[in-house]
């Protein structure tokens, strides 16, 4: 072999195998900062600093612009302010781009109003277990889907769920006085459904403002489910979640294993990471957005650069499969922290797929465009575990399970 060609080689290596560098910084979260002094008379909140390892984005190419990706019709993205409700704004946000696909309309929908009702149903669980089960502000994107089941969905004009005054959504007081309210009843043996679910309501009503069963809309009277039925044309049933993991059989329905699961839904269709991948890829390309949740606590997640990528440090591209994927949740490196809209996609230069993301948390509003991030496919291939779509985006492999 002549040194012409080993040189070529050499060069051709260290290309392939280069390794991304990594780097030491401090944490901010600005909108975060202004939100709870406005929201709050918080003087008192201290700032603790801490650095975090964090991918060294210089000189790596990435998006530039929301102009550069096919994008689904959406609404503007919204703060989900202090509140773990990205599961409701994620998905009324896919409803409402579902919404435009269907019906070509334009409609606000409120996010607080399938939240108060899940407290409700988390309530009446946890009355039914004797407190046994989990009790937090998180949920899954499937939840939206089984509260417009049982109570409708109504638009964000007749239902803010929070006092006008109010800039930003704050649960944290809220939460607080339910948690320790069900603490005590659970504490005292008191199990009275009746009167537990008023109290519970009463705190609601307080800090949410209570939910109409009739309302005003484009001068008709509707309720929750008759403007869900005839004005949104939703149909919940249409509606189905997928996640990839190889700790469940694949090819079937199977349990998410996740504290924010609390009712314990066994509706994920379990496939292998490359059906997986495939629907996600093929029904963005053919106009159909999804509501996505996974894990974003990683270095090479930046609010910064709206960026998610997997550094090579963490794991080279070619060695992300299905068992580095379980390994990752299986050990905890992999939690089930945040729920988001996927509403875009852009293939680059070297073939690689990036997904445009809509975000309701405070850490979207830091960058360069605020409410949006960029996820390479590498990140949603490791660290997004389930979406919820429309059953028609994945009409193939439904077909397949059923015929298995």
């Amino acid at each position: 072999m002549n040194v012409r060609i080993i040189g070529i080689l050499l060069i051709i290596s260290s290309v392939a195998f280069s390794q991304d560098k990594g780097i030491f910084e401090t944490y901010s979260n600005p909108f975060y900062d202004k939100m709870i002094q406005e929201s709050n008379d918080y003087e008192k909140v201290k700032k603790i600093e801490s650095k975090s390892f964090k991918m060294n984005f210089d000189g790596k190419k990435i998006p530039q612009s929301l102009e550069e990706f096919t994008i689904i019709d959406v609404n503007e993205p919204i703060s989900q302010g202090n509140t773990g409700t990205c599961w409701c704004f994620s998905t009324t946000s896919f409803y409402e781009s579902e919404i435009k696909r269907i019906s070509g309309k334009n409609i606000n929908l409120s996010e607080l109003y399938p939240v108060y009702f899940e407290y409700v149903e988390k309530t009446r669980e946890y009355i039914r277990t004797r407190g046994k089960t989990y009790l937090g502000q998180g949920s899954e994107t499937n939840a939206v889907q089984r509260m417009m089941k049982l109570y409708g969905i109504v638009p964000f004009e007749v239902y803010e769920g929070k006092p006008s005054e109010q800039p930003f959504y704050n649960h944290e007081e809220m939460f607080n006085e339910i948690k320790t309210y069900l603490k005590n009843c659970k504490e005292t043996n008191y199990w009275d459904e009746e009167a537990i679910l008023s109290n519970i309501k009463y705190i609601l009503n307080h800090y949410m403002g209570e939910p109409p069963t009739k309302f005003r809309y484009n001068g008709r009277t509707y309720t929750p489910k008759g403007f869900m039925r005839y004005v949104t044309k939703l149909n919940p049933d249409d509606y189905v979640d997928f996640m990839s993991l190889l700790e469940k059989p694949y090819w079937s329905k199977e349990e998410y294993k996740v504290p924010d699961n609390w009712w314990r839904s066994e509706e994920y269709y379990n496939i292998p990471l490359e059906e997986f991948m495939s629907i996600i890829k093929s029904s963005i390309k053919n106009g159909y957005s999804m509501s996505i949740g996974g894990d974003v606590s990683e270095s090479g997640y930046s609010s910064k650069y709206d960026i998610a990528m997997v550094p090579s440090f963490d794991i080279p591209s070619q060695y992300i499969d299905e068992n580095a994927r379980q390994f990752r949740f299986s050990n905890g490196t992999t939690t089930d922290d945040h729920a988001i809209h996927l509403i875009g996609y852009k293939v680059d230069e070297n073939d690689d797929w990036w997904f445009l993301i809509k975000d309701s948390g405070s850490g979207s509003r830091n960058g360069r465009f605020p409410g949006y991030y960029f996820y390479h496919e590498d990140y949603v291939k490791l660290k997004m575990m389930t979406f919820t779509i429309h059953k028609d985006a994945a009409k193939e492999i439904l077909d397949r399970i059923q015929n298995d």
